[in-house]
């Protein structure tokens, strides 16, 4: 067994420990989903997205997940304070910049985000995380396109990594994670995942729950993004040839009942 499995479910752990509060401004589709995987993994979900008061909630927070998804000017300016608050704190900000490439308003926004704030960790797909890297690309909603899964995700993730002095989170059929050096490839998940509206929105949180429960980041990449993977696994096993709809609820069970020993044995990863 490897040392970032080991690492992994001690942080899984350590998360359940400390139930660490995890502030979301994030996407309205998916709002209640992400709250209930956050309660679900072990940590304290809060919703706050009012420039009156976002800055205040990120201050007693222990991470700050922001999410393109559903964008609007009034929350983009709620991100921003919240995140310079977060810095000046020296609280982990974790970006999903929803859809990038797919409008100007929202390439403009990711890019405004990424000069005026340090983000900690970034996750999103390989469209996604192409256009931050500065690709063209062509992105399909908030999906990443076919034509973009041709690029190299260890060298986007490495790029981005590097240019932004962050951990990078690519998730696609293996998911990627980069500091700029190391890389962790995950092979856990299940193509039904893909099925469920917000399990991205979702897998960004999880790592904002082990990112607010220590101080080891590219491990909190790895386990918020591995969880996700797991848990899409079981609930294939328990509920997939029911439907969607249970095999949606059966994520939330999955990520309830995950623990270190699980995660110690179904981890899926390979450090290069």
């Amino acid at each position: 067994m490897n040392t970032i499995t080991k690492n992994t479910a001690a942080s899984l752990t350590e998360l359940r420990s400390k139930v660490p509060l995890v502030h979301n401004i994030t996407n309205y589709v998916t709002v209640n989903d992400v709250a209930n995987a956050l309660l679900a993994i072990g940590a304290s979900p809060i919703m706050a997205d009012d420039i009156n008061e976002t800055a205040d909630i990120t201050a007693i927070s222990s991470a700050l997940v922001i999410n393109i998804g559903t964008l609007n000017e009034r929350t983009i300016a709620s991100m921003i304070v919240s995140c310079k608050k977060a810095n000046a704190l020296g609280i982990p900000v974790i970006f999903d910049p929803v859809g990038a490439g797919a409008s100007k308003f929202r390439n403009d926004t990711t890019k405004e985000i990424l000069k005026q704030v340090k983000v900690t960790i970034l996750r999103g797909n390989l469209s996604e995380v192409s256009f931050v890297a500065g690709l063209e690309v062509t992105t399909k909603g908030v999906d990443s396109s076919e034509a973009d899964e041709c690029n190299d995700n260890v060298a986007v993730a490495k790029t981005v990594a590097k240019n932004l002095n962050c951990i990078v989170a690519i998730t696609g059929a293996v998911d990627i994670i980069s500091d700029g050096e190391r890389v962790v490839k995950i092979s856990n998940g299940h193509k039904r995942l893909s099925k469920v509206t917000g399990t991205g929105c979702m897998t960004t949180a999880l790592v904002g729950a082990f990112s607010g429960a220590g101080t080891d980041y590219f491990t909190a990449a790895v386990g918020g993004v591995a969880s996700m993977g797991i848990a899409g696994e079981i609930a294939f096993e328990k509920a997939g040839n029911i439907g969607i709809g249970s095999f949606h609820m059966a994520i939330i069970d999955a990520l309830s009942n995950l623990d270190g020993e699980m995660m110690l044995k179904r981890a899926k990863l390979d450090e290069e």
